[in-house]
């Protein structure tokens, strides 16, 4: 403890130990709502929520966390039972420090440091939940690991960084000059906010391949930088949901994001379920959650895609097709017999892969579907 120009200002410490903790920052698994977190030495992990509003987003997030992810064990627990809360106020996340007059040099200090602490029991059990989906993630995706993306090398010190604009952002796209992408975004995060506003494009080959770029670029920022593709996905969602704006793009390009990283968002997959309800964005629903299961079919298999089953009686082929393909990719045994009834449905459409149109037909897909699901050829 310490005074500074009459303020009382304290490290931040445990409510349940009494051990000063460390800086929260952001987890690796990004999600849909986002709080810095950190973990003390006594098992307790807590959150930073920097205006003191949201306390209940803060809670659950910082329970789920405790969880190890797991969102249906945090919401099966009961307090005092299961576990227990604790609250630090008069937080400063910029100096990360208690400050007990909530104020330094006129600027108000209303942070919150909120902990959760699991009983032993549920810790082990969390615990050995986590061991269990890692497990089934090994056996579903074997060769996820390796496809794990090394980090980007850091930008030379002292060089001149570039500033993104419309031009020089169109420019590398045409090119598909995609290390100079991937270095414009480290100079610059404006970059890939002009990245998005070019999938307003009206030619739907160009809007496919642009979405596969930005795809391909976020995978290789997001080994240096998360963060900002957090960003860019939280704006696409918000995009998604503005019943003012049309969402060229936006679902693919989530897909493309979240298959090439799923370590990191793969919890934005069950939020992408949320447009199935609309017509004009179904049948990228269907191809995001394709994309994605092509790297983690777990992922999908965690959200209710058996509401997606009645789909295969789609009048619009593009949508059966794409959901044999989905149902294919995650295995599911479920709906093997329906599958073989589309053998015989010769009807075509088109699907798109690493950002380029394939023609196929319904048939050809459900075969391909079934074979999966009964471990006859590999999961591409």
């Amino acid at each position: 403890m310490k005074s500074n120009k009459g303020r009382i200002v304290k490290k931040p410490w445990c409510p349940f130990c009494g051990q000063k903790v460390g800086r929260p920052s952001d987890a690796h698994e990004r999600r849909m709502r986002e709080f810095p977190v950190g973990r003390c030495q006594c098992g307790a992990v807590y959150s930073s929520d920097a205006t003191g509003h949201n306390v209940g987003a803060a809670l659950v997030e910082t329970l789920i966390f405790a969880c190890g992810n797991n969102s249906d064990l945090a919401w099966e627990l009961l307090p005092e039972d299961d576990y227990l809360t604790g609250r630090v106020e008069d937080y400063d996340e910029l100096t990360h420090q208690i400050v007990d007059t909530k104020n330094i040099d006129g600027r108000p200090v209303r942070g919150v440091l909120y902990f959760v602490r699991l009983h032993t029991e549920m810790a082990e059990l969390s615990e050995r939940l986590k061991q269990k989906k890692d497990e089934q993630v090994r056996e579903l995706s074997p060769e996820f690991e390796r496809a794990v993306p090394d980090v980007e090398p850091a930008p030379a010190k002292g060089r001149k960084k570039q500033k993104a604009n419309k031009r020089l952002v169109r420019e590398l796209v045409d090119r598909e000059d995609m290390d100079a992408l991937v270095a414009l975004c480290f100079d610059d995060r404006k970059t890939l906010r002009l990245f998005q506003r070019m999938l307003y494009e009206p030619i739907e080959e160009k809007r496919w391949r642009i979405a596969w770029l930005i795809g391909r670029v976020c995978k290789r920022v997001s080994t240096r930088d998360p963060g900002q593709v957090s960003e860019l996905v939280h704006r696409m969602f918000e995009a998604c949901s503005d019943s003012a704006a049309t969402p060229w793009g936006m679902l693919e390009t989530i897909g493309y994001i979240v298959s090439g990283r799923p370590d990191i968002f793969g919890a934005f997959t069950r939020y992408i379920l949320n447009y199935m309800g609309e017509p004009s964005t179904q049948m990228q629903v269907v191809w995001a959650l394709g994309q994605i299961a092509r790297s983690r079919p777990d992922l999908v298999r965690d959200t209710p895609f058996f509401n997606m089953f009645h789909f295969l009686r789609h009048p619009d082929p593009a949508i059966r097709g794409h959901v044999a393909i989905l149902l294919g990719r995650i295995k599911a045994s479920e709906v093997a017999f329906q599958l073989m009834e589309l053998g015989q449905d010769q009807a075509e459409f088109a699907t798109w892969e690493d950002g380029s149109q394939l023609n196929t037909t319904v048939a050809a897909e459900a075969k391909k579907a079934v074979a999966l699901i009964h471990g006859g050829v590999k999961n591409d």
